[in-house]
């Protein structure tokens, strides 16, 4: 389980493609590999990956390699990354961790385009196109992850929803990198599908 609060961003410094999946290394401080066991989960861009190698690079930096599989491929975007592309990361949360965000499986549900991007002052407001299918799982203020990032619903939701977020949002995610185009990977707050789902279910009992 994670709970949507990056810890770190980090480069992506091989892709090796075999037998249609990805063996994922990225680098990254040496403070992140704590504790970190062969066979660990971590959410990379918000999709839960099991920690297949390990090790230190040099002074400053260890890395992290990861098997990803052709569905995790499919679903997200990490078919996407190139080499020296930032991705999210997070390590799993550990009994009596605060959370700070809301509760993450890390199973991205599907890929958004970003549709616009609008900067200020003192925040940055995103955009993003939705399928029809997934607009009962979106509500105003609610819950939602992006490239693993929780964060809270902008007001109008419809066909599209928005996303606003502060200087320390972007500074700790790749989401100050993301341009009109891009996609994300998106997922729904279980919570609000379970209930969604519940009800659907009992409409059809009736």
């Amino acid at each position: 389980m994670f709970t949507g609060i990056v810890q770190s961003q980090a480069e992506v410094i091989s892709i090796l493609t075999k037998n249609n999946a990805v063996r994922l290394k990225i680098a990254l401080e040496h403070q992140y590999l704590e504790g970190l066991a062969t066979g660990a989960s971590v959410a990379i861009n918000g999709v839960c990956l099991t920690a297949v190698e390990f090790g230190v690079l040099n002074g400053s930096q260890s890395f992290i390699a990861f098997d990803v599989i052709d569905e995790t491929l499919r679903v997200s975007n990490l078919a996407e990354i190139e080499l020296g592309s930032k991705v999210n990361v997070e390590r799993s949360l550990k009994i009596g961790d605060e959370i700070g965000g809301h509760m993450l499986s890390g199973h991205v549900h599907i890929q958004a385009s970003v549709i616009n991007r609008i900067e200020s002052a003192d925040n940055c407001t995103l955009s993003f196109a939705l399928a029809p299918r997934y607009q009962k799982y979106i509500f105003a203020k609610g819950f939602i992850s992006i490239n693993g990032t929780s964060l809270t619903l902008g007001a109008e939701v419809d066909e599209h929803f928005s996303v606003h977020l502060i200087p320390e949002t972007l500074a700790r995610t790749n989401l100050q990198n993301v341009a009109v185009g891009d996609k994300v990977n998106i997922e729904f707050d279980q919570q609000t599908m379970t209930i969604v789902q519940t009800i659907e279910r009992m409409k059809l009992n009736l």
